[in-house]
């Protein structure tokens, strides 16, 4: 699969606790970002955040929280992570989305 120079970003910020049908959300986004034959995505776990609830979420030992922020990013081309929105506005109740354009230096596999 090549790229296109000029690519787009989605961003996903969910909590590690966040499920679909009894999984993981953030599983279920990669597994469909699959299905559509996106380019590939990366899931990070943060070690501290918070969002709208302005509920601190942190990996402290003292302060142990079991929702630690998810992040997943997907790189492809608008077009082809837009076949992706109508699953995340099904699936993602509590979040942030974000799109924005990035330049596409280099993508290759063996």
């Amino acid at each position: 699969m090549k790229l296109p120079e000029n690519g787009m970003l989605l961003r996903i910020f969910i909590g590690e606790s966040d499920t679909y049908k009894g999984k993981p959300l953030y599983e279920q986004i990669v597994i469909k970002a699959r299905e559509l034959n996106l380019a590939g995505a990366t899931v990070t776990r943060g070690i501290m955040g918070f969002g709208a609830d302005s509920r601190m979420h942190t990996a402290k030992i003292l302060c142990l929280s079991e929702d630690l922020p998810i992040i997943i990013e997907i790189v492809d081309t608008e077009e082809k992570l837009n076949t992706l929105r109508p699953f995340l506005d099904q699936t993602v109740e509590e979040g942030l989305i974000t799109m924005e354009k990035v330049t596409v230096v280099k993508y290759r596999h063996s």
